[in-house]
């Protein structure tokens, strides 16, 4: 077994000595450290959208906490138009109007809160469309929600809010005598009747249907759901009245106004859907058993040529399982050709016996249960609306259920004749200690019949777009394999390539993945597969293969990866030039290549800069991309330019605030681990950074953090410090790589880690005496590790740590109910067994056991809501360092879970974060709750409002 003893690393351990340094001097000229009170209006840009013409960009910018606008831009002229809280814009397919939401000012909705009105007169959305040839914008007060043909452009349809009940007048008090009786006599009980519980429908509110250039409207009652087709010729809907007769399902030309009902009567409509052509409803209806205490729902069909919808599926359809019907929660959706409607069925429920007891809250946990009792738990809503794809072929009439309890899930390709079936049944008990298993099976769609071709496969399967083939990848060897689905052929498609495709990095107990797919080529002729660099193209047979990328990114260490520009594209283009994402492997500039399958021509090299380049949106109609740039310093605002990269234009300015402000510089170092092994860590300087002066540095850590040397980290509260906030404020920032030796995850953070700091040290503008370190999660486990077995950290915090893996081991993830065992046998943990077959691993591997060496103050955020990390390995270890008189803090956010979501709660943590590090690191003044502590009559009383700038409580004084 493998020693654990100091002796590599001795000579990295520094033993602290408390004295005062002072902070580094003046700041940049002109500009000041990043405060608090910045960080509620710092805003990010989202619902980015181009015009087909790519005239027209829409983007929204958000706020933190506070008020955001929609911005406009014409990227010809630079004309902007602006609209105070707008977002989610969508630009009409003639790219002539915009119509957007207008979200209820913070203010406003902060007073309702405090006033505790009622949900529904609390403020609410409104509706903006912004005519883009005038300028002027038109506006609608409560409004749920709109949606714009995909095509069509003249009418809009936008669902409103419940109109708000008039307060009703209070009666004038009347004094009523009370009845008095003849003594002796008694009044005759009136026979009571037997009612039947009413079934309660959701209310449907006024629909509007909205003429663009006139602005007529047309207005529908009680509708609950609606959709355009694609031209924006037909809109549906389904009205759910208050008037029984009232409920239906609707189709409206728009042209003229002429409405039909498809299927009327009281019930309910649900799942209503047009087929890609735009001449086809579908839609599910209890109507015809509504007043049943159970009501099964059918399916119905219209189509333009007839007058109403037609019954096609019913729980007597033949074919269908016994006791089954169409499922009210199954998506219902047209094959693209509109052949063929799927769907869902399920289990028609059964009525609950009148006499029925209450049922005693109990749960019985049996050793032969698929899943915990914790995940049945977590998944009872899912399990109750759980339905079975089913296809109804509409020409031939014919049901054909495709999945069933056996085989829960199929996938299916646009028009296809065969899907690919999935059942992880055998194997669901494997999740709590192993991982997720598959069989996969080809289902014809005509028969229904199912052919198994891939068994309890790890890391799952696909099928081509022309269903010619299965395409998975098997951890047992490492290769990519083909099953042909008509004959059951199966294909290596890798074996002769000579490149590794799984991560040749993989550092867990688990089989290591594959780095993935970039698509098919038309007709099921190739598919492109990633190595660690480079792209191939191989033929689905096995018979051969060959180096799209031509060994370009192996050679200058680039990582190419197929760039899909089309939404819609099915396949990999092959007879034109395609876009390369590109990244470089050390430098972490990023940008794009251009090759064309059929050539054998290096890949041409079309831009590369030292920035981070976000998603490319190219204009459906034309070659302009809008997408984002980004550097530590550099906010990712909207840039546009033609394919070709040449005439790069910054079109957003969304903070410009923060040239106000003191910033850093980000640049990657490398180092030696303890074992020689070259890595590589990302160090964040002050943008006034002074070699000659002696800075704090705080150390985060998780895994592998380099592959972020570009990202900009917004000043915002969370539950980890804020990189920019502490660079700003005067504190080197220092983020290593750690890599891992499976059974010894502890000791490997220590071999990584401590050298990477020394390393920094060594250079000599770092106070040895003032580095702290903070981590959450995986990363508070090894830094409670961690202080066990150095003291080089004046002060840390350690976020949701594990800290004893023995009963971490058995623990639950409330999140998903899942048992946490697979976690130290299979992935993050990386013990590799269990504590029964690694006992000593476990042991070494938990810093309970190690506490008595702790000499560094301690501060732990740990919520007793934790759906990851049992909270009570927050509380073994705070009791015990109070055992032994350590310096030690611990917060718990009542109801919060593993990382902070409410935004009082963020601020409240992260001023509290931000005093220990400071006092320790700076020399701040010891803030009161560490010297004194804080009695629990009195939690969460301090005021932060003047901090932030505004008037924000913490929950618990709200409370209050």
């Amino acid at each position: 077994m493998k020693r654990h003893t100091m002796t590599q690393i001795a000579t990295l351990a520094i033993c602290f000595v408390l004295a005062a340094a002072a902070f580094p001097g003046a700041q940049a000229a002109g500009k000041k450290p990043i405060s608090y009170d910045a960080y509620d209006g710092w805003r990010s840009i989202q619902g980015t959208q181009l015009s087909r013409d790519g005239a027209w960009l829409s983007h929204a910018l958000v706020a933190q906490d506070g008020d955001g606008e929609i911005v406009v831009r014409n990227l010809k002229t630079g004309t902007e138009h602006r609209h105070p809280r707008g977002r989610d814009g969508v630009i009409t397919a003639d790219g002539k109007y915009v119509v957007f939401t207008i979200v209820p000012a913070k203010a406003e909705v902060e007073k309702a809160k405090k006033e505790k009105k009622k949900p529904e007169d609390q403020p609410k959305n409104s509706l903006g469309i912004l005519n883009l040839a005038t300028g002027e914008t038109a506006t609608v007060e409560r409004v749920k929600g709109f949606k714009v043909p995909e095509e069509g452009s003249s009418h809009i349809a936008y669902l409103c809010e419940p109109a708000l009940k008039k307060p009703e007048a209070k009666p004038a008090d009347e004094k009523k005598e009370p009845e008095v009786k003849p003594e002796g006599e008694t009044k005759p009980e009136a026979a009571k009747e037997e009612k039947k519980p009413e079934k309660k429908k959701d209310p449907g509110t006024d629909l509007v249907v909205r003429e663009l250039a006139t602005g007529a409207e047309a207005r529908i009652a009680e509708v609950l759901e609606y959709a355009w087709n694609e031209s924006g010729s037909w809109l549906a809907y389904t009205v759910s009245s208050k008037t029984p007769a009232g409920d239906g399902c609707f189709a409206r030309k728009t042209a003229d106004g002429t409405t039909l009902a498809l299927l009327a009567g009281e019930g309910n409509y649900k799942g209503l859907v047009f087929d890609k052509k735009g001449e086809q409803v579908a839609f599910a209806s209890d109507r015809d058993e509504y007043k049943e205490k159970i009501s099964p729902y059918k399916l119905y069909h219209w189509s333009a040529e007839n007058p109403g919808a037609a019954e096609i599926v019913s729980a007597g359809t033949p074919g269908i399982p016994a006791g089954a019907s169409v499922s009210p929660n199954g998506r219902i959706e047209f094959s693209r050709d509109g052949a063929r409607l799927f769907f869902g069925t399920a289990q028609t429920p059964k009525p609950e016996p009148e006499d029925a007891p209450e049922a005693i809250k109990v749960d019985i946990w049996h050793y032969r249960d698929p899943e915990l009792q914790s995940m049945q738990k977590v998944r009872a809503e899912e399990a109750k609306k759980r339905s079975f794809r089913a296809v109804y072929h509409l020409k031939e009439r014919s049901f054909i259920q495709l999945a069933d309890e056996n085989m829960p899930e199929i996938a299916l390709q646009e028009n296809a004749l065969a899907g690919l079936g999935s059942s992880n049944v055998p194997y669901r008990m494997l999740v709590s200690w192993d991982g997720s298993y598959n069989d996969y099976y080809v289902v014809d769609l005509w028969k229904g019949t199912r052919k198994k071709v891939v068994e309890m496969a790890r890391f799952g399967a696909t099928m081509s777009p022309g269903t010619g083939y299965v395409l998975y990848f098997d951890p047992a060897d490492n290769h990519w394999y083909t099953i042909h689905t008509a004959s059951g052929e199966k294909a290596n498609l890798t074996a002769n390539l000579g490149v590794r495709f799984e991560d040749e990095n993989w550092d867990t107990p688990d089989q290591p993945r594959a780095y993935g797919t970039g698509g098919w080529t038309a007709d099921d002729k190739s598919v492109l597969l990633y190595d660690r660099y480079d792209i191939w193209e191989v033929r689905p047979d096995g018979s051969g293969g060959r180096m799209v990328t031509r060994g370009v990114g192996r050679k200058n260490g680039i990582v190419f990866r197929y760039q899909r520009l089309d939404p819609e594209e099915r396949t990999v283009p092959s007879d034109k030039p395609i876009l390369l994402d590109a990244v470089d492997d050390r430098t972490k500039a990023s940008g794009f290549y251009r090759t064309t399958l059929g050539q054998d021509s290096d890949p041409a090299k079309v831009v590369m800069m030292d920035k981070a380049f976000g998603r490319l949106i190219k204009a459906k109609n034309a070659q302009t991309v809008v997408f984002t740039l980004s550097r530590f310093e550099e906010f990712p605002d909207l840039w546009v330019s033609d394919l070709g990269f040449s005439g790069m234009n910054k079109v957003s300015q969304a903070n410009p605030q923060q040239a106000e402000y003191n910033w850093g510089r980000a640049e990657l170092i490398d180092y030696r681990n303890a074992d020689g092994k070259m890595l590589r860590a990302m160090l964040i300087k002050p943008e006034d950074f002074d070699p000659a002066k002696k800075y704090p540095m705080m150390v985060y850590i998780y895994e592998q953090l380099t592959q972020g040397l570009h990202r900009y980290v917004a000043p915002s509260p969370g539950t980890s410090i804020n990189l920019t906030r502490y660079v700003s404020n005067g504190y080197i920032v220092l983020q290593p790589d750690i890599v891992y030796d499976i059974g010894y995850p502890g000791e490997s953070a220590l071999k990584c880690v401590i050298p990477a700091v020394q390393k920094v040290l060594d250079m000599g503008f770092v106070d040895p005496a003032r580095v702290g370190i903070q981590g959450h999660s995986w990363g508070g486990y090894q830094i409670s590790y961690l202080i066990t077995r150095t003291n080089i950290f004046r002060a840390v915090e350690a976020g949701a740590p594990v800290v004893n893996m023995i009963s971490a081991y058995g623990g639950i993830r409330w999140g998903t109910g899942m048992s946490r065992a697979f976690q130290y046998e299979k992935t993050q943990s990386r013990i590799g067994g269990s504590p029964w077959n690694r006992p000593l691993q476990f042991f070494e591997n938990s810093p309970i056991f190690w506490i008595e060496k702790i000499n560094t103050p301690y501060l732990v955020l740990h919520n007793d809501e934790d759906d990851a990390v049992p909270w009570y390995q927050g509380i073994e270890f705070i009791t015990a360092l109070r055992q032994l008189g350590k310096e030690a803090y611990m917060f718990n956010y009542n109801g919060e879970r593993h990382g902070l979501r409410q935004r009082e709660n963020q601020k409240h943590w992260t001023v509290h974060m931000d005093e220990f590090f400071d006092h320790h690191l700076k020399g701040a003044p010891k803030p009161e709750w560490m010297e004194k502590g804080i009695p629990f009559l009195d939690r969460g009383t301090r005021d932060l409002r003047q901090l932030f700038g505004k008037e924000i409580l913490t929950q618990e004084s709200e409370k209050k």
